[in-house]
């Protein structure tokens, strides 16, 4: 994941669309991430628990009856906040509330740096993160993840792409891209090694741990583009009145995955069952679809998947 104002919470009509065909979610927002702030949200009564999953869980959690969360709240339609400036809501807020509800605890968001969120689950800070996190190798080296959806990449510029940014040569240009990301990370250096390989300038890299600032930056003409997930990138478009537009379609799609502790698998099969009941009660396709990126839906929840 690259992983915004804080508007009220804006559905990206556009995945209904083009992003459904290509199987993810992308929306980007404005507002600031307030990394003091956090919020609970209640396991649903309507909810049935599993008491087989439920007894897979943590002595903690089951202790606390809560599951803490770190999230980067800035990264609508996925996480964000609402408009009271601290209640975390979004997609990945919903699932996994669901999830919760299904295992019989309560979750309380609180959000922080995506950089730390990982740190922060192997320290104990926090039981699971959520927040778009694209499954790989490296991550799973660290951490127990769960898969729960796909989406890849995307290129964003200003509307009609006035400095005529081309994905496969943007050599010498000022490229936005939010820290500790696929793309800021992964993408962007392989790229900007194929430029400097050929002799051509190098790509500028425009790094911040804010993705409202990554978008802020095209949005001002500091950045010539950004790369993001499809989901924020939809937003982006959709929040800015239509300043911002995508360049060509998103790639490398990839599983998100629910972060947890390296040594608590049992704890990701109960998430992973928790997914199942979902889907076969149909309330994980009704979450995407109320945030518009049933496109990205998965069937083959797994403790760590093959990247």
């Amino acid at each position: 994941m690259t992983h915004r104002i804080r508007p009220t919470a804006v559905l990206v009509a556009g995945l209904a669309t083009a992003s459904l065909a290509l199987t993810a979610c992308g929306s980007d927002s404005l507002s600031k991430n307030t990394s003091s702030s956090s919020s609970s949200s209640s396991s649903s009564t309507s909810v049935a628990v599993d008491p087989a999953l439920a007894a897979k869980l943590p002595a903690k959690i089951k202790s606390a009856g809560k599951i803490v969360i770190g999230t980067d709240a800035t990264y609508q339609p996925n996480e964000y906040l609402d408009t009271d400036g601290k209640t975390v809501i979004g997609m990945d807020v919903d699932l996994f509330d669901a999830v919760a509800a299904k295992l019989g605890v309560k979750t309380q968001w609180v959000p922080t740096g995506f950089d730390q969120i990982i740190l922060g689950v192997t320290s104990g800070k926090y039981d699971v993160g959520v927040s778009s996190f694209t499954i790989n190798a490296d991550r799973e080296k660290q951490a127990t993840m769960v898969s729960y959806f796909t989406a890849g990449t995307q290129w964003v510029t200003q509307k009609g792409n006035p400095k005529k940014v081309d994905p496969e040569n943007a050599c010498g240009l000022n490229i936005a891209v939010q820290k500790a990301t696929v793309q800021a990370d992964v993408d962007l250096p392989k790229r900007n090694k194929a430029c400097t390989d050929a002799g051509k300038p190098a790509i500028k890299p425009i790094v911040d741990a804010d993705q409202a600032k990554v978008t802020s930056a095209v949005l001002t003409g500091k950045a010539d583009a950004m790369l993001v997930d499809l989901p924020p990138a939809i937003s982006a478009v959709e929040t800015t009145s239509g300043k911002l537009e995508l360049l060509g379609k998103q790639y490398d799609s990839a599983p998100y995955g629910f972060v947890l502790p390296k040594a608590e698998t049992d704890f990701g099969q109960a998430i992973v069952g928790a997914l199942k009941s979902m889907e076969a009660d149909g309330s994980y396709k009704a979450i995407l679809t109320k945030w518009k990126t049933d496109g990205g839906a998965i069937s083959d929840f797994a403790v760590n998947p093959q990247p």
